[in-house]
């Protein structure tokens, strides 16, 4: 068996699932709407510069996590999986995922954005093993801090770490992803495709002979 890795966020995704968020939040009027929104922007662009703080960004965007009932929260995540992210699936992510389980490979979604965001997402498009951030909690309650990042290198120590646990050892791992910020979890695996990549992955891509697709 082989495991296919997957990036969300400009991947399986045309678009950032934690700037659209952002967005959701200031246009349901829950946070300062032009605080919030210019400061989403500012790490929105931080991370495709590749110069993104992960701990800066969390404290922002958690936030919010620690000021609502986590029932109202829940409420909102339903809402916002089906009016901001299901509309903006790339198109052929899904036929790409349905490609790798007739092949008979595992899938995994790894992602710098926090679980509470993203769980909902990777069940809805079929994916049941998920890395991402890990918002910290004391109890049921959100601290605002992280409790395990899953940006750039973490992705691998953390994606190293599931396979060591995993039961299953897989004989080759594929990979997907659109940012530079994933050049070392592109490295890693053994198959690396560059999916609608930004200007510096493409590079990269283009100079080791990677695939560069578009699921768009």
């Amino acid at each position: 068996m082989n495991l296919a890795v997957f990036d969300l966020d400009h991947t399986l995704l045309n678009g950032d699932s934690d700037y659209l968020w952002g967005q959701f939040l200031v246009a349901n009027r829950l946070v300062d709407a032009d605080y919030y929104a210019r400061e989403n922007q500012r790490f929105y662009d931080e991370y495709a510069a590749g110069t993104l703080d992960i701990h800066e960004f969390a404290a922002f965007s958690l936030r919010p996590l620690m000021a609502l009932p986590l029932a109202q929260l829940e409420g909102l995540r339903e809402r916002f999986v089906a009016e901001q992210i299901v509309p903006v699936i790339s198109a052929h992510a899904p036929a790409l995922l349905e490609r790798h389980r007739q092949a008979g490979d595992e899938l995994l979604i790894t992602t710098a954005t926090n679980r509470f965001i993203v769980e909902p997402i990777a069940a809805h498009l079929g994916v049941k093993h998920l890395l991402a951030t890990e918002p910290e909690r004391d109890g049921v309650a959100f601290t605002g801090r992280i409790a395990r990042s899953n940006f750039r290198d973490a992705k691998v120590t953390n994606l190293k770490a599931w396979l060591a646990a995993h039961p299953v050892k897989f004989e080759a791992l594929s990979g997907y992803s659109d940012s530079q910020n994933d050049l070392p979890l592109l490295e890693f695996v053994d198959y690396p495709h560059a999916v609608d990549a930004d200007p510096v992955l493409r590079a990269a891509a283009e100079a080791r002979g990677w695939p560069v697709i578009s699921l768009r």
